[in-house]
């Protein structure tokens, strides 16, 4: 499985936007797909979690009530919808498929990063 994020971009406090991860190969919906970020200087932290069918989804603390992940296993596609973005969102943001975990050692095939930096 190959990912590809996309959707990064300079926002100011309180905007939205909507990170996209596209997959090539077949067995894309066969696989739970987190979202990471890295923040310079930072560890890499887990942000969000999808499972193979898309009705389970668990998120990290700190974006809890503000983003949401969802997929189109049509599309082999999913999505971040990021609002109420804060300075402390700013980050490279990562997708990665694998097991239905906030554990990053749980992931096989990792994007790309794209970009999120969020002004005040």
């Amino acid at each position: 499985v190959q990912l590809q994020a996309c959707g990064g971009g300079l926002v100011q406090v309180g905007d939205s936007l909507r990170l996209s991860c596209a997959a090539s190969g077949r067995t894309f919906s066969s696989y739970a797909v987190g979202w990471f970020r890295q923040a310079p200087g930072k560890e890499r932290e887990f942000v969000a979690v999808i499972n193979q069918s898309g009705d389970s989804t668990y998120y990290a603390d700190s974006v809890k009530g503000r983003f949401t992940i969802s997929r189109d296993n049509a599309k082999n596609t999913v999505y971040l919808q990021m609002n109420s973005l804060k300075p402390e969102d700013t980050a490279v943001y990562f997708c990665a498929c694998g097991r239905y975990t906030p554990v990053e050692t749980g992931y096989a095939y990792w994007g790309q990063g794209t970009q999120v930096t969020v002004s005040s």
